[in-house]
């Protein structure tokens, strides 16, 4: 590859009118005005931040016990607060008033940092989407499972164990997301993106409706669990150490949302600056996601004390009403289908439009076919994207079929994105935004804070992977059914 096309490969080229400083209809860099505000901004992060990684907070919290489960999850709130504040402040380059906009995260290490780190950020970014791909592949089979189990148990009165492979679910999975992939798009999608949204916050309130019926219909009246956590017992104490790292990672995938917070201050209106308005908008969405969170991962560990599930609808598989379960478990599948989409499309762009870099003559890249749909308006068919993403969607379903523990592959995902995503770039950011001296007290306490979350990041991986090889030892891929 040339070198030309090497500093092309993260860039994202945008168009824009020229600048009317002062018009009323547009911004200083000549887009439309924007008309966000903190309502929209807070919208729109509460609707990105609940997703599936609820699910899996009741497990989290029951390997962590009473005292550290809800105290790890308020430090991680604390953390991604911080550094949410911290990257706000890196949407404009030097002044922050009227300094240059950066439109995405990339943009903005792009802008600030520059260099080999630019590059590194683009390849964990989208390794990032990648794996949650497959993470919602899982989750998807996962649901749709759990519906036909259900549905089983209750035909046959209980008589039947109901076992079932997962793969004929990855694989209704994966053709849906063939067919929704020949979208051209990202802006094509949004009304995806409304269903999706109203999905997660539809099935998470089942989840926590259940959960506090379960715990009110309990003979003792009380919340079971303890203060540690899972006891030594139901399983051995080398098991309970890597499943407590594995919790952090669940906690972590559950907050990481940083790498869409520049995105969303760039739908911010000024005056007051961007920055301000995002920062008020920081703080009552975690607020919001954080007691949303603390109530379905309390309420389910209270629910079903060390015996709960890694998702936790699926907890509930054989209770009454299995109809209101089977809503919710449908919720999380068309949650999922949107959340899929949203989360790929941007790897989908970035290949697509490499490829037109590197290949400008080629028709196969570039021409499209207009296929007459009857009562709708013409699709534009792509050879290259019809086949790109077709392989990209089959290897996400074949990785899904070969590891599907949702509760492993979340933690690791938390794990792997949350450190540098989260933390390193926006703490790296503000120290070169802000020209913070170094070893200076302030410069000391964020590479402080960054190592810290460095080392959180390390050992949530290590649990996670060591899920994965255990879950391992008693898998069959393609063979084994649940």
């Amino acid at each position: 590859m040339s070198e030309n096309n090497n500093q092309q490969v993260f860039d994202i080229s945008i168009d824009v009118v020229p600048k009317n400083n002062g018009s009323k209809c547009f911004d200083d860099d000549g887009r439309l005005k924007r008309t966000g505000s903190v309502w929209t901004a807070s919208a729109h992060i509460i609707t990105a931040v609940i997703g599936s990684g609820v699910l899996s907070l009741a497990w989290a919290i029951a390997q962590l016990g009473w005292i550290a489960g809800p105290s790890v999850m308020f430090l991680f709130s604390f953390v991604s607060y911080y550094t949410s504040c911290l990257l706000s402040d890196c949407y404009r380059s030097g002044d922050p008033l009227t300094g240059k906009r950066n439109y995405t995260y990339i943009d903005a290490v792009r802008s600030i940092l520059g260099g080999a780190r630019v590059k590194a950020c683009g390849l964990i970014q989208y390794l990032n989407l990648f794996g949650i791909a497959i993470g919602y592949t899982i989750a998807a089979s996962v649901s749709m499972m759990a519906i036909k189990r259900s549905n089983c148990f209750h035909e046959s009165g209980g008589k039947k164990p109901c076992h079932m492979s997962s793969n004929p679910y990855m694989i209704l999975f994966g053709v849906t997301e063939v067919l929704l992939s020949q979208i051209p798009d990202f802006d094509q999608i949004w009304w995806l993106s409304i269903v999706a949204a109203v999905m997660s916050f539809t099935y998470s309130s089942i989840g926590l409706a259940l959960g506090i019926v379960k715990v009110a219909s309990q003979s003792t009246g009380t919340f079971r669990g303890s203060l540690t956590g899972i006891s030594i017992g139901t399983v051995t104490e080398t098991q309970k150490m890597w499943r407590s790292f594995q919790a952090l990672g669940d906690i972590a995938f559950a907050y990481s949302y940083s790498v869409i917070l520049i995105e969303i201050q760039d739908t911010i209106k000024a005056p007051p600056s961007e920055a301000k308005t995002m920062k008020k908008a920081t703080v009552l969405s975690i607020a919001v996601t954080t007691t949303f969170y603390m109530l379905c991962g309390c309420m389910g560990y209270a629910a079903f004390g060390d015996f709960a599930p890694g998702n936790l609808l699926t907890g509930f598989g054989f209770y009454n009403p299995f109809w209101l379960l089977d809503i919710a478990n449908a919720a999380i599948v068309v949650h999922l289908v949107g959340a899929y989409q949203v989360f790929c499309q941007p790897i989908f762009a970035f290949v697509e439009k490499w490829a037109a870099q590197r290949w400008p003559e080629s028709k196969l890249i570039t021409k499209e076919f207009q296929v007459p749909v009857p009562g709708l308006p013409s699709f534009k068919l792509n050879l290259f994207r019809l086949v790109w993403r077709t392989k990209f969607v089959m290897l996400t379903t074949i990785i899904s079929m070969l590891l599907p523990f949702f509760n492993d592959v979340v933690g690791l995902l938390g794990a792997l994105g949350f450190w540098p995503l989260t933390v390193y770039f926006p703490v790296e950011m503000y120290i070169a935004q802000k020209q913070i001296p170094k070893w200076s007290t302030r410069w000391i306490c964020l590479q402080m804070l960054s190592i810290a979350c460095l080392v959180i990041s390390l050992v949530a991986a290590a649990g996670s992977i060591a899920g994965v090889m255990l879950d391992l030892k008693v898998y069959r891929p393609f063979k084994t059914s649940y």
